[in-house]
């Protein structure tokens, strides 16, 4: 049986390990979330809210305790650890507001003399969920999913495994039938089984495309429903009559976030030929102030990278970029001394065929791409298997909304602001980078049977 060992990645030392479920406890702890669901399904919308709001109110009373744990186990600063567990509380009381209107009956006239769809749980659902927000991407799944009906089994990432269980206690805490939120600790050659169960409905999954295609086809042979979230190569398009400064400095927060280790971060940044001067000048500038470190030692911008496995493949990124043409401005070497830390790195003259082109670079490290024109940007921006998020920026707002509307092929496209996951908005992607939707009313009717019924 594997054991799973953590490590602090900003100090390289030895977190708690954990024992890997055997197949025979994984199917027992799916037959209790089956057999909550049972129980929870039968719950009015009412009685289910009431839950959410105190997991809410616990997600608020712990979040410095969560925050810390974010931040040994896989490196985020506090104050973003913080600001992450306040915004799973959000979500969750969203959707116990929320949730009753938007699965509501539907009428629809037809000969009948009544006939109308509703929304029914469906059961238990799998979430395989990564590190990089060990809270939300939870939280933003696990809300919605349990207000429509269904109970939840999550296989968080290995290294999170201790945020995996904070949050099951939550929900034990608050009270829910007993096992309605469920962690296993399964290896990956378990997870085909997992799958396979008969008792698992549907599947959400959040991390790279190589392992989403692998769960996608999975769950597709088992017939079951499924959400991929993936990777993303985020493009961000400078118009020339942009505000510089300001467009510069939201490009360099959004690639800073967590570290750069997120999806939806800037990756990509497009810019016109005629203020690329000015762009990297002020992307220079801004990236330079950024400061990173141990992030139980000071407040500092960026942590490490969560492993230091993720650390190297960066940097060799990054070097690969270099040898055949990028031009490294700031950053992009190893710094001395422990942690997994990589600076803020700037790389410029980036064609297509480089890594730094064609690969989602999951770190601070930012790509700036000329364009000649506007269509030369939105040519390079839709020029990538992935497409997850991407922003414009113009002072122009009836020419960026008509690029991000029409012209930019992602699942979200945002003017003058960088991308971010709101409960209200369908997030998702298209292309390499998923399919399905969270969030929002379109979110919680992905894991519903969408049900006609017709009286004569």
């Amino acid at each position: 049986m594997e054991i799973f060992n953590t490590i602090n990645p900003s100090t390289g030392n030895s977190l708690p390990s954990y024992n890997a479920h055997a197949p025979s406890e994984i199917n027992r702890r799916i037959d209790a979330a089956h057999g909550a669901f049972l129980e929870w399904s039968l719950l009015g919308y009412s009685e289910r809210a009431a839950y959410l709001v105190r997991v809410s109110e616990l997600l608020l009373e712990r979040k410095n305790e969560l925050a810390y744990l974010c931040a040994i186990e896989m490196g985020k600063p506090v104050n973003q650890g913080i600001a992450e567990v306040e915004k799973c509380a959000g979500v969750c009381r969203y959707y116990a507001e929320n949730a009753e209107t938007m699965l509501a009956d539907e009428s629809i006239k037809t000969t009948l003399s009544k006939s109308y769809v509703t929304y029914q749980p469906l059961g238990v659902i799998l979430a395989i969920m990564p590190w990089n927000f060990p809270f939300w991407q939870v939280l933003r799944f696990a809300a919605p999913a349990l207000m429509a009906g269904n109970t939840v089994i999550l296989k968080h990432a290995p290294n999170t495994f201790g945020c995996a269980l904070a949050i099951e206690q939550i929900f034990d805490d608050a009270g829910l039938p007993a096992c309605s939120f469920v962690n296993i600790m399964a290896e990956v050659r378990h997870i085909p089984a997992v799958i396979k169960n008969d008792k698992i409905q549907g599947v959400t999954f959040t991390g790279s495309t190589v392992a989403g295609k692998k769960i996608a086809g999975m769950s597709g042979a088992a017939l079951k429903k499924t959400v991929m979230e993936l990777g993303g190569s985020d493009p961000y398009i400078i118009l020339e009559d942009a505000d510089l400064e300001e467009s510069v400095r939201t490009c360099v927060t959004s690639r800073c976030i967590n570290t750069g280790q997120s999806c939806i971060s800037a990756k990509r940044f497009i810019v016109i030929h005629s203020v690329l001067d000015k762009v990297q000048k002020l992307f220079t500038e801004m990236l330079s102030e950024k400061s990173f470190g141990n992030p139980l030692e000071g407040e500092y911008d960026l942590g490490p990278l969560a492993r230091f496995d993720l650390r190297d493949k960066l940097h060799s990124q990054v070097q690969a970029s270099i040898q055949t043409g990028a031009k490294l401005v700031i950053g992009g070497k190893i710094p001395e001394g422990t942690g997994a830390f990589y600076p803020p790195t700037l790389l410029t003259n980036i064609d297509k065929g480089m890594v730094a082109y064609n690969e989602e670079l999951f770190g601070p490290v930012a790509s700036i791409i000329a364009a000649k024109d506007e269509k030369d940007a939105i040519r390079i921006a839709n020029d990538s298997e992935f497409g997850l998020g991407a922003a414009i920026f113009t002072k122009d707002i009836e020419r960026g909304e008509r690029i991000a509307r029409t012209m930019i092929q992602t699942g979200t496209c945002y003017v003058n602001d960088f991308v971010k996951s709101d409960a209200r908005l369908p997030f998702g992607g298209i292309k390499h980078s998923g399919f399905g939707r969270e969030l929002s009313a379109v979110g919680i009717r992905e894991f519903v049977n969408i049900k006609t019924v017709g009286v004569k």
